[in-house]
Order: structure tokens, then C-alpha cells, then sequence
């Protein structure tokens, strides 16, 4: 939120699907990287940021510790080209047989073979009890891939491998858990809930990220409704609008969706976002926060989605899902495999998916949704260089992970890293790591949408910047809120609504033209909210624009002057109340203010929209969920059938249907 395949299977299986040959180990990426400098090419632009090289080693006599060390260096230009995920082999010589010897190599080879073939069928006969492999409809991994977790949780490789570094085969009494891991992330005995996991022990890994939980097998035939094609086939996004919803608030806190988590500190604790909060709690903070995965969001939420006509989530997920930098007091990797969970869950239902990496390390823009207020330290002062290097390693890893073949049709969008704040950020630098990062995405091979935020540059200053023919199936992320700007906030219900179906279609027909804007455009984020009154919504302990109380420590940024309409008599009494004490007038106008929104962000070309969010806590959030909206009547019961469309009647003078401005 902006502050300023074809059918595999139709049943589960509890065998993993795992890449052969995966031989090689990782951890955690947060060593030291050096400067660097690239050299132009023909398509690219200059940068401080590029690939990096990763070499990792192993100590052979104790697989589960790996070493890794971190090198930056240029990419070479021209680039060269981009060699196939699926190909292992290497160019060797062809070696010449000795003359007369050939029935003497062709006889030795036969009982070479024979003895690989015995001792092979006696290994399966040992391994079988332990846990059977499935390969499912991917069978490749590129040399990057991994076979760990970090943070210790790296051991030896292979699918469902239960032997510990010592070789004694011995796993942990009760499970097949080995000992190396009891304790870490991959000890099942240690995870909260097991709903819909694969509870088969494996330490494998696709580029570097853990596969644990995961089934071989998975079912695409699901639709989410009659407007939209199933997983099965391609979603033609210039032709059909997404019509979709966030889950937010919950891999990532904000306050003013689980206000429950803040609210029984005192503010002279500073405890304001999930940073604070983690290093308070301490080691309570794993089973506090597991137990939000596991309650705030579940299965029904997924088909509740699916019910409400609406066919696309975005997930939002932080970097602590990946790991910890040193220092962090997040929960680290436990968020990572609910995320996978949960797309799973999306696939049930037909819904595709954008995931979203919303928190990046140092922070892209300073507000709490991205885990530590404050500073904005991404590609910003002297550690921003080594905090983008970091990121572009993370969509390495990310990137090979969600090429994978699974998620072909489901996870159709792909986010880089969410509002990076542009207004504090170098544009040129934030360009030129966006281009780095599309590259490294892609040459992993991810081939569905990628996509970049505005950094609230506005539409025509991304003309020209990605091209298409450069950049295929890049796509502008724009977040539209009224609230969060002095001037809009002060608008008539009248005006804001006439605002919508003019301005911000016309922004629409904007951005979608190559010629003024970047192309392909979606809308992340939006709201029906027309204040900025909901508690904690502009930050823990800071007041609203609404009423002239937004106490920021920026003397720039503060508003102590009441903002609504006329600025006199501004009370957000009425705009926090619960929706049974909403009058008539007041559920019109949010409800004419929800669908004039949809209506505009499919309006010239553009590709839809995602509401933020799905769930909150508390009623007096009703405005930020589309599930209670729905429930007060103030959103169209089916996203695809509404009443109001921008062109059909005058907008109402809500004055004189008794609705107050100061409301």
C-alpha cells in the first residue's frame, strides 16, 4: 500500500518433485559485495548493478555446513546467449578406442554395467523404505540450484534424504527428520500447522529455495469463473481485465490490518512495525507469527476470493522469507513455505497469482509495510549498492524457482520489488537495477509478466523507458489512493467520484499507449476509502490528514491543518464507524466510488486491477476490506456484475441525498 500446464495429476501425492542430479549446497547471500562496473551495450544502459557470480563449496567430510562466498562481477558485453535451463552437458572430446582392443573395452564395459546395474537395484532396495522420489513434469535445474535452505539448514542432498553428515543413515527417533536439521525450518515437528503440507522430509532445493511441503503433482483444471480461461490456458491480459484483490497484512504486518498486534504496547516502547515488534518478542516471535500464517489466512479465504467473481491474487512476501540479514529479528524462511501453500491453494480455485517481493533489504521505501520504518537505505547511500546487489541475487534464486514448470498459467506476474519511493530514490539508478533485474529473471526462465512499480514518477515518464522489444512482457504497477494526497482528500464525494471516471481514466489511456506511457498497466492497489482516518493507517501514533493531526517527525510531511472538505468541523467519528451505523447515502457513494474504480482501471486497454486488501481485523476497517465490503453491501457482490460504470447517469449530488462533506 502507497504512503505519500496442462492437468498433471488429480491427486496428491506425498512424494516431492525434484530435479536429478542436484548435487550442490547454499546458504544465506549476505556477504560483502565489492563495486563494480558494467560496460554499455548496444541494449542496455549503464549500471551499477549486475549479475553476480556465486561459488559455493562444500566441506566434504560435513555436508550440512556449506561455505559460500559472494563475488560481483561485470556482465561481459555483447551478452552472449542464453543457454537452455535444460542443458547439463558440456563439450568433451571424443576419445579414440586403442586399435585390436575393441572386444577387450566392449567385454570390460558389459561387466562394468552388470555390477552398476546389481548395485544400483541393492541401493533402491535400501532406499525405497526411506522415501520415493517422483519426478514431476519439470526434470531440469540449472547448475545454480542448491540443495539447502541456509541458516543451518543445509545438509546432504537429495530428494527425501534422511542421512545425517556422519553417513550413519540414522534419522531422528519418530521421523525421518535427520539430526542436522532437527530444530530448523525443516523439522516438521516444529511447524504449527500441517494442513495441506508434504510432510516427507526432503533438503532439496530449485534455485536455492526450499521445496519442502511441496507435492509432486497438481491439478490446473480449476476456473474461477465463466469470464476468465482455466489454469490450463494462457490468460490473454489485453482482452480480458483481472479482477483481482491482495492479501495484505499478513506475510508482512501493517498495523491497520492486525492492529491487535500493536495496540497493547505503549507508544514509549516503539514497537511500529513487524522489525520492532520481532526484537521484542524475541524467542516468541516464531510461534506468534506462525500462528498468524496459519489463522489469518486459510483455504476459505482462497474459495471466498474465488466466490466474489474476482480470478487474481497478489501475494505480498518479505526478503526474511528468503533469510536474514545479519542482525534481523524477523522469523525467518517460516513465512516461505505458506506463501507456497498458499499459491497452491490459489490453483484449487483457478485464481492466478502475482507474487510480490514487498520488503527488500534496507528498505525501498521507508514505510512500515516494507518491515523497518524509517530510512530508505535500497540503492540509497553507502550500503545501498550492496543492498541491490543482495536483491538482484534474491530474483536469481526467485527467478529459477517460479520458472518452474507448475507454475506456468498460475503465477502469471511476476513484481520486482514494491514502490520503490522514487521521490527520495535516484530515478537513473532505480532504472538501471530494474533492467538488471528483468535480465536475471528472465535468463533464469521465468517467462510470464514481470513487473516494476511507478515509484509515484507518474504515467508519462515511463514512456519509452522498458520497451517493449527490449523488455517483452514488462508491466507497469501503478497504486492509486485519493487519501493520501491534501488535495484530493479535500474533494466533494461528488467531485472524487467525477475525478475517477475522468482523470484516472485518462491516466489509463495514458500509461497503456507506448507512445505516452509505458504499455501494459495494472493497478496493485486501491481503495474505496476516502479518508485517512482509519487508526494506524499513516503509521503507529501518527494522526490524519482528515483531521490535521498527521504528527510526523518530518516537519515536510506533516498536515496540522483539518484537510476534509470546507476544513472545518473534521471529525473521523463517522468515517471510523462500523458499516451498520453507515446512512444511505454514505454506502452509495462507497459503493459508486468501489465500482467506478474497476471501471476505470479496465478502461483504455488497461489490464485491471487488485483491491487492497482482502481481510482485516477490525469493522472500522471495513473500507480497506473487500471482504467486509462486500458483507456491508458497499462492494459489488461479483466483481465482473456491477450497477455504476462512469457512463450511465449524472453522479449524484450526495449533498442533497443528506450526505454531509465532513463525513
Amino acid at each position: 500500500m502507497s504512503r505519500p500446464s496442462q492437468l498433471s495429476s488429480s491427486s496428491a501425492s506425498s512424494s516431492y518433485f525434484v530435479p536429478p542430479d542436484d548435487d550442490t549446497s547454499t546458504t544465506q547471500l549476505h556477504q560483502q559485495a565489492g563495486s563494480i562496473g558494467v560496460a554499455r551495450t548496444s541494449n542496455r544502459p549503464v549500471s551499477a548493478f549486475d549479475i553476480r557470480d556465486y561459488d559455493y563449496s562444500s566441506d566434504e567430510d560435513d555436508p550440512a555446513h556449506t561455505e559460500s562466498r559472494f563475488t560481483v562481477t561485470p556482465r561481459p558485453a555483447p551478452l552472449p546467449p542464453i543457454v537452455s535451463r535444460n542443458s547439463r552437458l558440456s563439450a568433451r572430446p571424443i576419445e579414440k578406442r586403442p586399435s585390436g582392443q575393441g572386444r577387450f573395452f566392449s567385454r570390460k564395459r558389459n561387466i562394468v554395467l552388470l555390477v552398476v546395474a546389481i548395485a544400483i537395484i541393492i541401493l533402491a532396495a535400501v532406499l525405497v523404505p526411506v522415501g520415493v522420489v517422483v519426478l514431476g513434469p519439470n526434470l531440469s535445474k540449472s547448475s545454480n540450484n542448491s540443495n539447502s535452505s541456509g541458516g543451518g539448514d543445509s545438509g546432504p542432498t537429495g530428494g527425501t534424504n534422511s542421512t545425517n553428515p556422519d553417513g550413519s543413515g540414522s534419522p531422528a527417533p519418530g521421523s525421518d527428520t535427520p539430526s542436522w536439521a532437527i530444530g530448523s525450518v525443516l523439522d516438521i515437528s516444529t511447524w504449527l500447522d500441517k494442513t495441506d503440507f508434504n510432510l516427507t522430509f526432503t533438503n532439496s532445493t530449485v534455485g536455492g529455495m526450499s521445496i519442502m511441503g511441496l507435492n509432486s503433482t497438481w491439478d490446473n483444471s480449476a476456473r474461477a469463473n465463466m469470464n476468465v480461461p482455466p489454469l490450463t490456458e494462457a490468460f490473454n491480459y489485453t482482452e480480458t481485465p483481472m479482477r483481482g484483490v491482495n492479501i495484505g497484512g499478513w506475510l508482512i504486518l501493517e498495523p491497520f490490518i492486525t492492529p491487535s498486534f500493536f495496540e497493547i504496547y505503549d507508544l514509549s516502547q516503539g514497537i511500529v512495525d513487524e522489525y520492532t515488534l520481532s526484537a521484542h518478542l524475541g524467542d516468541n516471535a516464531k510461534d506468534t507469527f506462525e500462528t498468524h500464517y496459519m489463522s489469518f489466512i486459510t483455504e476459505q479465504t482462497f474459495s471466498d476470493i474465488r466466490d466474489a467473481g474476482l480470478d487474481h491474487v497478489r501475494i505480498p512476501y518479505p526478503y526474511w522469507a528468503i533469510e536474514n540479514l545479519e542482525g534481523d529479528p524477523y522469523v525467518e524462511k517460516v513465512s516461505w513455505r505458506y506463501l507456497l501453500r498458499a499459491i497452491e491453494w490459489a490453483r484449487k480455485y483457478g485464481l492466478r497469482v502475482n507474487v510480490d517481493l514487498h520488503s527488500v533489504p534496507g528498505n525501498a521505501n521507508g514505510w512500515n509495510h516494507s518491515g523497518h520504518q524509517g530510512q530508505v537505505l535500497w540503492l540509497n547511500g553507502t550500503m545501498g549498492e550492496y543492498y541491490g546487489n543482495l536483491t538482484l541475487g534474491y530474483h536469481e534464486r526467485l527467478g529459477e524457482f517460479f520458472a518452474q514448470e507448475r507454475y506456468k498459467n498460475l503465477v502469471t506476474l511476476y513484481g520486482l520489488v514494491n514502490e520503490p519511493n522514487m521521490m527520495v530514490l535516484d530515478a537513473t539508478t532505480v532504472i538501471n537495477w530494474t533492467s538488471n533485474a528483468y535480465d536475471i529473471v528472465r535468463e533464469k526462465g521465468y517467462e510470464g509478466y514481470i513487473v516494476f512499480g511507478d515509484g509515484f514518477r507518474g504515467v508519462s515518464s515511463w514512456a519509452g523507458v522498458f520497451n517493449q522489444s527490449r523488455y517483452p512482457g514488462m508491466v507497469l504497477d501503478m497504486h492509486q489512493y485519493m487519501i493520501f494526497n491534501q488535495g484530493l482528500i479535500a474533494q466533494p464525494h461528488s467531485a472524487k467520484i467525477n475525478f475517477i471516471c475522468q482523470s484516472w481514466t485518462s491516466d489509463m489511456q495514458m500509461s497503456t499507449n507506448p507512445v505516452t506511457g509505458h504499455g501494459p498497466t495494472i493497478i496493485g492497489e486501491w481503495s474505496q476509502a476516502d479518508t485517512d482516518c482509519l487508526r494506524y493507517l499513516n503509521n503507529v501514533g501518527v494522526g490524519s490528514r482528515w483531521e490535521g493531526t498527521l504528527n510526523v517527525s518530518d516537519p515536510t510531511s506533516q498536515v496540522l491543518t483539518p484537510s476534509c472538505p470546507g476544513g472545518t468541523n473534521c471529525s473521523c467519528d463517522l468515517a471510523n464507524a462500523t458499516p451498520e451505523n453507515y446512512d444511505d447515502a454514505y454506502k452509495e457513494f462507497l459503493l459508486m466510488s468501489a465500482e467506478s474504480q474497476m471501471t476505470a482501471f479496465e478502461s483504455n486497454g488497461g489490464w485491471g486491477f487488485m483491491y487492497w486488501t482482502w481481510k482485516t481485523e477490525t469493522a472500522d476497517a471495513t473500507q480497506w476490506s473487500y471482504e467486509r465490503g462486500m458483507s456491508a453491501g458497499i462492494m459489488p457482490q461479483l466483481a465482473y456484475n456491477r450497477t455504476y460504470n462512469c457512463t450511465n447517469g449524472a453522479t449524484p449530488d450526495f449533498v442533497a441525498l443528506g450526505l454531509m462533506e465532513t463525513y
